[in-house]
């Protein structure tokens, strides 16, 4: 017992180091933080056009795959609230430039396990994040309330909540397992190129995946298998209840077996990356 709470002790002691560490810079984190509302306003103003376009000018009254103009609004709000919990910028490539650079041999020879001291500093990261955000996203929803159909009921809320919760550990653990592959090939940029490119268009983050289903073929199936539609998509059709009953507690399912699989990869990348690593000098 005592034990445990020394490592608790430890866990927040290395929490609020990294939170501080994160407040050092608040103009420059802020002015960011800030910048990142923009392209809210341009989603808005493309999919009022394409709308329009299909309406002859009228961007009510039409609808496209089953989305009308306000619910595709409501759904690009909610998939950038998913994609605040799920990003975790620099993380991978942070981790890789570490192992390259020798950095990482400084946390190898502490008594510390180095990727739960990244999660620590992730949820830090994340806690300063929406501390700053919190003001322009109230903001943002309470002008944009005309597009919402109004809250779902208390359960769908609570499911919504925890896909949320669940979208940052898998972004989390995706990004660590990547960037762990430095241990082998040193330089991971190409990878996660490719990596963020498929997570751009195949994790909802431009439009909704359950518009794929009036394309045919295996596609919508094929792109819903993999786990990137969890970052994003997901959590957002969860609060507008397009994922509902058996279908929603299934997703829920595999979408936490998703979060274990990336947990056991990072660590089995982490483990066995370390017995191949070398490092010399001071």
């Amino acid at each position: 017992m005592a034990e445990l709470a020394a490592k608790a002790s430890t866990w927040w002691a290395i929490f609020q180091i990294n939170f501080h560490e994160k407040l050092v810079y608040r103009g420059d984190f802020m002015l960011g933080t800030l910048m990142r509302f923009l392209p809210i306003l341009t989603q808005i103003f493309l999919w009022s056009a394409i709308f329009s376009a299909k309406g002859g000018g009228e961007s009510t009254g039409e609808e496209i795959a089953g989305y009308s103009y306000y619910n595709i609004v409501a759904y690009y709000l909610l998939s950038t609230v998913s994609r605040a919990f799920s990003s975790m910028p620099g993380l991978a490539s942070g981790i890789a430039l570490q192992i390259r650079e020798g950095e990482i041999k400084k946390y190898l020879i502490q008594p510390l396990d180095l990727i739960s001291f990244f999660l620590l500093n992730r949820i830090a990261h994340k806690l300063t994040y929406y501390i700053v955000a919190l003001v322009p996203f109230a903001i943002v929803f309470i002008l944009c309330r005309g597009y919402f159909s109004g809250w779902p009921p208390g359960h769908v809320l609570a499911c919504y909540f925890t896909s949320l919760i669940l979208s940052f550990m898998l972004g989390f653990f995706m990004e660590a397992t990547i960037g762990m592959i430095g241990f082998w090939f040193l330089e991971v940029r190409s990878l996660l190129f490719v990596y963020m490119l498929f997570t751009f268009f195949l994790s909802g983050h431009m439009f909704p995946l359950d518009m794929l289903n009036e394309l045919g073929g295996p596609w919508a199936m094929i792109i819903k298998s993999l786990p990137l539609m969890y970052l994003a998509y997901f959590p957002a059709a969860v609060f507008l209840e397009k994922i509902t009953g058996a279908e929603l507690m299934w997703g829920l399912i595999v979408q936490v077996g998703w979060v274990v699989f990336f947990i056991v990869a990072s660590r089995l990348a982490f483990h066995y990356g370390v017995k191949q690593y070398s490092a010399y000098g001071g």
